[in-house]
């Protein structure tokens, strides 16, 4: 199961409605006009452009490709469509296949983009219809300067009309884990992440906690979308002789050892790593909007080494 799996999990344990979906008092928003990222696949290594289109109101976010068939397929940025990957988020449908999208989603979903078609053109076709977002420098910075660059407007639908935002607010609380990893979910009238993580064999990481609290777009902008991605130097050749990471690079992400500690510094936060899950975490639960409304629920979740929840 991925984490988006655990987490759909988490919201469906009960056999009683646990959330609630309420009116947020705005409208559903989407982006002003076009914007075009480009960059290297963390896990392909291949080169891809994005670009991230206005979407009418109640489209909700979906991904648009051209086939080497000459087929179009849109993948919905929705839970239904989330696939088992390792170290990632990915989503499949009819044979196509779009990996890491988490980073990007979160950025859409803290920043209030509701609406938008994600068109990504692949610039090495050929073989597997397999797409990936692309890294960046390993966290969300770029895609919100990107957002802010072109600016958001209140989205209309076919006739021309808006539609109010909900969220999904929490009821009562649940959990779901598996040995000590766990991600649980309680009531709360405002949005607060919670994350920990716990690395004692390098201990320039070792145990950390962020708490996290998402009251607007600036604050998740200002203290989480600048976290970047991080992983283990002793790990790495494993991961690349499985196939993994052939586009990560000390550009794009933070590497530290168990004896030399980080190889690329400084840092960005003394947490950054523990930020970065938060940002994961985001882009996650953005899987679960619908419609054009809010993914995130609104409650206070508390997540500890729950990248390992991907194996439950």
């Amino acid at each position: 199961m991925t984490l988006s799996g655990a987490i759909n999990t988490l919201l469906k344990k009960s056999s009683n409605p646990i959330i609630s979906w309420k009116p947020t008092g705005r409208f559903q928003r989407t982006i002003r006009r076009c914007v075009e990222l480009s960059g290297k696949g963390l896990h392909s290594g291949k080169h891809s452009t994005v670009r991230l289109w206005p979407e009418l109101a109640g489209r909700g976010r979906h991904f648009h490709f051209e086939t080497n068939t000459g087929c179009s397929v849109s993948i919905p940025a929705s839970i239904d469509y989330a696939q088992q990957s390792p170290l990632c988020t990915a989503l499949l449908r009819d044979g196509v296949r779009v990996r890491t999208v988490e980073h990007l989603l979160s950025a859409l979903e803290a920043t209030g983009v509701d609406n938008c078609r994600i068109q990504i053109i692949d610039s090495e076709p050929g073989g597997e219809p397999d797409f990936e977002v692309p890294l960046l420098d390993g966290s969300a910075k770029e895609w919100v300067r990107a957002v802010e660059e072109v600016g958001l407007v209140d989205a209309e639908d076919e006739r021309g009309s808006m539609s109010e935002k909900l969220a999904p607010y929490l009821d009562q609380p649940v959990h779901v884990c598996k040995n000590d990893a766990f991600i649980t979910a309680f009531p709360s009238p405002s949005i607060r992440l919670t994350y920990g993580i716990d690395f004692p064999q390098v201990s320039a990481i070792g145990s950390q906690w962020c708490s996290f609290s998402l009251q607007d777009d600036s604050s998740y902008v200002s203290s989480i979308a600048s976290a970047r991605t991080f992983c283990v130097y002793q790990e790495v050749e494993y991961m690349r002789s499985s196939g993994l990471i052939k586009g990560g690079s000390l550009d794009n992400a933070l590497v530290c050892s168990s004896s030399k500690g980080w190889l690329n510094p400084p840092l960005y936060f003394p947490d950054e790593p523990c930020r970065h899950k938060i940002l994961d975490l985001i882009g996650d639960f953005s899987l679960f909007a619908k419609f054009g409304n809010q993914g995130l629920p609104v409650a206070h979740i508390v997540a500890y080494k729950a990248c390992f929840l991907h194996f439950v």
